[in-house]
């Protein structure tokens, strides 16, 4: 039995801050995943999670995964940490993306715990990729569940890619490789491994083309659907605070941490919990 606990919706759309409930208990796992089918974006607050801790949860949660082409904390190969030193020009994520989805499983969830963040700035924003499918018009929403999506690391972690260029303008240990140039194939409308719902499963970071039936690509579309997928309506903001544990539903969201806190410190640990390959959406019969 879980305690009481309260929860605040952050949006219309998505997420939730909740108060009351400790994740290091392994009775509050099942209501942590029904309020992660209920709200995709699940914000912890007063958890203060050591890496033991870290690791537990994310156990409890599926298991952990490695995050490749970034350096792990010593001695804990799946954990990552997330930081922008006052020194630092760029942050971590200031882009949109749904995480490691050039995998062929990509992670279920992701696990971030606050240890330090700014006293103003530094949020995070994610976007409900359920609702981007469901507000795409009808016709549309039919010849996506026949496409395919191409998702690759190779512009972000590359040799010679983005962040290895910048790399001077952060603190993060990023290990670019040209294993990040491989490519692989999601359908662009999945359907969620838990609840069966279709989510739109494209973002402009690792999707490099959608594939028609014949094998043609539609670089036009592509850009339709990353712009839509994020559309504010669609979205929720999250203000961290030390000891906040935010998991969020990798294939009901992507996500962008926010760059407005020059001169100041933000440190978080971050885990993967393991998924599964994404099955396409079929629609029930009528």
């Amino acid at each position: 039995m879980t305690s009481a606990f309260e929860v605040d919706r952050l949006s219309g759309s998505l997420g939730a801050v909740v108060s009351g409930l400790d994740v290091s208990s392994p009775s509050s796992i099942e209501t942590v995943l029904e309020l992660l089918e209920r709200h995709h974006v699940v914000a912890l607050i007063d958890q203060f999670l050591d890496l033991d801790a870290l690791e537990a949860l994310t156990d409890d949660l599926g298991g952990r995964s490695i995050t490749p082409f970034i350096d792990p904390i010593p001695g804990r190969p799946f954990v990552i940490r997330v930081v922008k030193e006052p020194d630092d020009e760029l942050n971590f994520a200031n882009a949109w993306h749904t995480d490691l989805s050039y995998l062929a499983a990509p992670p279920a969830y992701t696990v971030l715990a606050a240890v330090e963040v700014p006293d103003v700035g530094g949020d995070t924003i994610w976007a409900n990729q359920h609702l981007a499918y469901d507000t795409l018009p009808n016709h549309l929403q039919e010849q996506l569940l026949t496409m395919t999506a191409r998702h690759s690391a190779g512009v972000a972690y590359g040799t010679g890619g983005y962040l290895e260029r910048v790399a001077s303008k952060s603190s993060m240990t990023i290990a670019p490789s040209p294993e990040a140039h491989a490519s692989q194939e999601h359908p662009v409308v999945v359907a969620h491994p838990r609840s069966g719902r279709a989510a739109l499963y494209v973002n402009p970071v690792y999707t490099t083309e959608i594939l028609r039936p014949d094998g043609t690509s539609d670089p036009n579309l592509l850009a339709r659907l990353v712009n839509h997928a994020t559309h504010p309506n669609l979205t929720c903001r999250l203000r961290w605070r030390p000891g906040m544990v935010a998991i969020w539903d990798n294939v009901a969201t992507q996500h962008l941490a926010i760059n407005d806190y020059a001169r100041e410190r933000r440190d978080m640990v971050r885990t993967s919990v393991a998924g599964s390959p994404l099955p396409r959406y079929v629609p029930s019969p009528a």
